[in-house]
């Protein structure tokens, strides 16, 4: 018996070794030489963010596009790998890549120092202001934070939006919603008053809304307004290759390009 229990004491303890040796292998190999090994790269998005990412009927199927799914397709192409979008709520898109269910993530995503502290960043592709998105009828009484006293103001859950009303609007009431359309059903219904978002995506619904309008009121300005590519933290020569890729897309205007190719496509939530 005591044989025994030797024995299989051992064949645990081997089978042990190994599977630790596995991983040290795998978190040994760069991301950048995991993605060409595998073929494929893996891009974590929230298709709720027109004109970034947003879903669309093609021949009668809904399809994930927008100007960030352009550029991912581009990034792949230059990568020599297919592109595998996978598409989840915004609040999980961080996560993804944290657990390796992703490699990289591009959803319309804000630089922020706490982001900064657990991913890599590409350098910026795009640049927003913050605004807030209102009932037209009433877009007259915003003209400050001050006005939003007492308001109920609603933003994406796990956006820099989130973070920056929680933080600076303590008058307000902020409701966090996991899909931004939600958030604009919500504020049609009467259910908020207002909702906290990046421009080109405010200006998106308001465009085709004809009810609400963006509110002259002026955010300050962060590095939240930078629009960027994460990917995991230490990602070395992948992040190298992908900064290459935003300069030549950001610098002969194609990613502007991007953004007017997709305007007049129709979002479907």
């Amino acid at each position: 018996m005591k044989k025994m229990m030797t024995a299989a004491v051992s064949l645990v303890a081997g089978l042990t070794l190994v599977a630790c040796g596995t991983g040290d292998k795998d978190a040994a190999i760069a991301p950048l030489d995991k993605i060409k090994e595998k073929g494929t790269l893996v891009v974590a998005t929230s298709p709720d963010y027109a004109p970034f990412e947003f879903q669309t009927l093609v021949d009668g199927k809904n399809k994930v596009v927008g100007a960030d799914i352009l550029m991912a397709e581009k990034i792949a192409e230059k990568l020599g790998v297919k592109l595998e979008v996978s598409s989840m709520s915004f609040d999980n898109v961080l996560n993804s890549v944290q657990n390796g269910k992703a490699d990289i993530a591009i959803a319309g995503l804000s630089v922020s120092e706490d982001r900064m502290k657990v991913f890599d960043f590409s350098d910026a592709y795009y640049h927003v202001q913050d605004v807030l998105l209102v009932k037209k009828d009433g877009a007259s009484s915003y003209t400050s934070t001050d006005s939003l006293a007492g308001k109920k103001v609603a933003v994406q859950k796990g956006t820099t939006q989130e973070v920056y009303a929680k933080e600076n609007l303590k008058d307000a009431s902020i409701i966090s919603l996991t899909q931004m359309g939600e958030a604009i059903n919500e504020l049609k219904s009467g259910q908020v008053d207002a909702v906290l978002l990046d421009s080109p995506v405010a200006l998106g619904y308001a465009s085709q809304n004809k009810d609400l309008a963006v509110a002259d009121i002026k955010f300050p300005e962060t590095d939240a307004n930078t629009k960027a590519i994460v990917m995991p933290k230490d990602s070395g020569s992948l992040k190298e290759e992908i900064d290459k890729i935003v300069k030549e897309l950001v610098e002969t205007g194609e990613y502007e390009n991007y953004l007017k190719e997709v305007a007049n496509y129709t979002a479907v939530e």
